[in-house]
């Protein structure tokens, strides 16, 4: 990207002109409003999920709700979702010891919203500690599909009785693909790789099944990349 002249940028106070893009995670709606003030070009590329959290979060503050984001709070999606907001109507959590210190009592009701990318079954203890704590929370269905639905599939490929090794395929900064990991760590032997040419030989020693799963934004042909490097190593071994 960066060879074809695409920069990137962390604020909008280092977009002077030209067209700005606004990645996947999305951005506060203040960016758009900035972006327009300046006469930029914008392409936005925020995912269709991303701004349904955007519209729900409105609609849960007007409905008199206070917000909880579970998730991190240095993540660029949640980050999108808080920074317009008023401090005092929102918490991020990302940890069980973090719910239990607030007072969720002093609040009317409580709207949990999950950031997309999260794998939703490792934060249901956090999530029991706010509705313990307060009758009126409601939980807003914000996992997207396509994350939820690869979590599965990972689930079950490291569950299958013939796969001794799994190795997770995607960018090791990326959320999405450190959960993939980490589902398939309980279960078995895993390791995530970026391409081809992070795999050990030294992990296929006994091997003879490899299963293999890929973050959401992984390109094909990194994946078919690792198929071939194994492929490969396999010919070799025997």
């Amino acid at each position: 990207m960066a060879g074809l002249g695409v920069r990137t940028v962390h604020s909008m106070g280092e977009v002077k002109d030209g067209v700005v893009v606004f990645s996947a995670h999305g951005v506060p709606p203040s960016f758009h409003a900035d972006a327009r003030k300046r006469g930029l070009e914008v392409l936005d590329t925020t995912c269709k999920f991303v701004y349904d959290i955007h519209h729900e979060s409105q609609r849960a503050l007007s409905d008199g709700a206070h917000l909880v984001f579970i998730g991190d709070p240095n993540h660029r999606e949640v980050i999108g979702y808080t920074n317009d907001l008023d401090p005092s109507t929102y918490h991020i959590i990302h940890t069980v010891e973090e719910a239990r210190v607030v007072e969720w009592s002093r609040y009317s009701k409580i709207k949990v919203v999950y950031q997309t990318t999260l794998n939703a079954e490792e934060y249901e203890d956090v999530v029991q500690v706010i509705e313990a704590a307060h009758p009126d929370t409601s939980r807003a269905d914000t996992i997207c599909y396509a994350t939820k639905e690869n979590q599965e599939a990972a689930r079950e490929l490291a569950t299958d009785p013939d796969v001794q090794l799994v190795l997770v395929i995607g960018g090791k900064h990326s959320a999405n693909t450190r959960h993939l990991h980490d589902i398939c760590a309980r279960c078995k032997p895993s390791h995530l790789v970026q391409g081809a040419e992070d795999i050990d030989p030294a992990w296929l020693s006994g091997v003879t099944c490899v299963g293999i799963t890929a973050g959401a934004s992984t390109p094909d042909y990194v994946i078919d990349e690792v198929e071939s490097r194994l492929n490969a190593l396999a010919s070799t071994a025997v």
